[in-house]
């Protein structure tokens, strides 16, 4: 199926814990949607409880793509997932259905809709040299010694972003030339996608709340028995998907290192601690709409039908 102009995507977003999914469900028996997973640990099978998964019922009741494509000992990157999100859209388009993204990864998002930087592979040794450097002076300095080889990157980081501040230092130190003229010359020719990005407010103590319920949750549905079966199924605790939040606090229990208390304390605080993170790093895009939920769900599905609406009426 060709198309002339854009695919309309309708992107649900923010921290963990504040409702994406059920969002999601709701907006797609409004929509007529399907909907693509965009969170980075439920692409991978088995890592059912600790990811918050959508049960076999939500998905039996709404198509779910990008969920369980992926073993839990396969590397699956965000280019893997723009590429297997284009193919699934399309899909969905093409059986007259719209589509609802939604997941917290925000470098998933942004891959999917404005592709990923094309940018030299990494130098460890100069890295760690920088996180070093950015121990002794501060990240606001590290900020100003990117203003002056990258102005306009620098311009739109916020000082606490040190990841992508030495990164960006990185490139510059290797290749002579700015992240940002990389960033140009590998934005997409043509905008494949229009897109509405929805992300849920929530107050931070009611986040933290929920993030405390929901690791009680996760604990009471059988967490511990999950990552028992993974390990005894040859995943070992050095896999990518075994170091997700969730999985390391228990692997690491089972192995006598730390108690039962303490491994859920630990995923309670590493759980905020990320959440905190993808806070900063989706309120740093301008195109996010922010709406509590589900206070402000006819106000989300108002917006959400104007978006569809502008081209099909």
């Amino acid at each position: 199926m060709t198309h002339t102009t854009p695919i309309k995507l309708l992107i649900i977003c923010g921290p963990t814990a504040s409702g994406k999914s059920d969002l999601a469900l709701r907006l797609a028996h409004h929509l007529d949607a399907e909907i693509v997973n965009a969170d980075s640990m439920q692409i991978y099978s088995g890592l059912d409880v600790g990811t918050a998964k959508p049960t076999p019922d939500q998905q039996a009741d709404i198509k779910h793509h990008l969920i369980d494509v992926a073993n839990p000992a396969q590397l699956f990157s965000a280019a893997d997932f723009s590429n297997a999100a284009d193919v699934a859209i399309r899909n969905i388009i093409s059986r007259g259905k719209r589509v609802v993204v939604a997941g917290g990864t925000g470098l998933y998002i942004r891959a999917l809709v404005k592709g990923l930087v094309d940018s030299p592979s990494g130098d460890g040794e100069l890295r760690e040299h920088l996180h070093d450097e950015s121990a002794r002076i501060g990240n606001l300095a590290m900020l100003e010694k990117l203003r002056q080889v990258d102005p306009e990157l620098a311009a739109v980081l916020h000082p606490n972003n040190l990841v992508r501040i030495i990164r960006a230092l990185e490139v510059y130190q290797l290749t002579g030339i700015p992240l940002s003229r990389y960033q140009k010359e590998h934005a997409f020719s043509c905008r494949r996608y229009d897109t509405r990005h929805i992300g849920i407010s929530v107050e931070r103590s009611v986040l933290y709340e929920r993030i405390d319920n929901r690791v009680e949750q996760m604990m009471s549905a059988g967490l511990l028995k999950e990552v028992e079966s993974l390990l005894a199924s040859g995943c070992g605790r050095d896999l990518k998907s075994m170091r997700s939040i969730g999985y390391k606090e228990v692997v690491a229990h089972l192995a006598g290192e730390i108690s039962a208390e303490e491994a859920v304390r630990l995923i309670k605080r590493n759980t905020r601690h990320y959440a905190k993170r993808q806070l900063t790093w989706f309120k740093a895009d301008p195109d996010i709409l922010w709406f509590e939920y589900p206070e402000k769900f006819d106000k989300i599905l108002e917006h959400a039908i104007e978006f569809y609406e502008q081209r099909e009426r």
